[in-house]
């Protein structure tokens, strides 16, 4: 059965990457919850996508900024929620009993690495006794040997659109990269539809994940596919299709 995953929460029914939206994904049933997380120069491990807060909050400027705060005067856009940090998602999170986590770790704002970040990730996420639920996640392959380093006992996911596969030098050239260095691939679903057949015999078709999905009609596409996971913006909208189709 194709798992569920919220992407951002479930970012086009609430505030993306806020605490009410979180909340409200876990009430939904999502089988996993998807989020992004920076690092500020003060040492907070904040959730939020953008590394600039212009987008999504009341603030502007470079994530990696914010003192703790600013952080918490820091509201977002479509919410009253401030920026939350790390421990705070994970804290909504953990209650949900058998509910996946998907943790992707985000480059600054000059398309680099935060040092030390995957450690540090890592050692929260062990800390709230969520390892075995946990993937950490990135589009980048060398914050992902970082996760392994740092935390070989916590599962990786890795993602890419058509773009970043193609500088790899097509799908098997990816996917021979990915292997061994993440458990699960997620691939933008309309390049995932478009090398379908491909991805099913290089990749076990239940650790591929289709991203992200937001129509009624691709969900069910997806769902009679049987494709492992499905990241959506309207995860509630992919859970009523699952449920339909039992």
């Amino acid at each position: 059965m194709t798992a569920i995953t919220g992407h951002r929460g479930a970012r086009n029914l609430w505030a993306e990457n806020s605490l009410t939206g979180f909340r409200n994904a876990v009430e939904l049933g999502c089988d996993a919850i998807e989020f992004d997380i920076h690092l500020t120069d003060a040492g907070e491990l904040v959730v939020i996508h953008d590394p600039t807060l212009d987008r999504t909050t009341d603030g502007t400027g470079p994530v990696r900024a914010l003192t703790p705060e600013t952080r918490r005067s820091t509201r977002l856009e479509n919410g009253g929620d401030c920026v939350p940090t790390l421990a705070e998602v994970l804290a909504v999170l953990a209650p949900a009993d058998g509910l996946g986590i998907h943790a992707e770790i985000k480059l600054d704002e000059k398309g680099e690495a935060y040092p030390g970040i995957a450690g540090k990730v890592a050692a929260v996420i062990e800390a709230h006794g969520l390892a075995p639920r946990t993937h950490l996640t990135s589009f980048s392959a060398a914050v992902l040997e970082d996760c392994r380093a740092a935390a070989p006992g916590i599962a990786r996911l890795i993602s890419a659109d058509e773009a970043w596969v193609g500088r790899q030098g097509g799908l098997e050239a990816f996917i021979k990269m990915a292997t061994g260095l993440a458990d699960l691939v997620a691939l933008r679903h309309d390049f995932l539809a478009a090398n379908w057949d491909e991805a099913c015999r290089l990749w076990p078709k239940a650790q591929l994940c289709a991203w992200t999905v937001n129509d009624e009609e691709t969900m069910r596409d997806w769902l009679a596919r049987d494709v492992g996971h499905l990241t959506s913006d309207r995860p509630d909208l992919a859970l009523a299709a699952r449920g339909a189709m039992r």
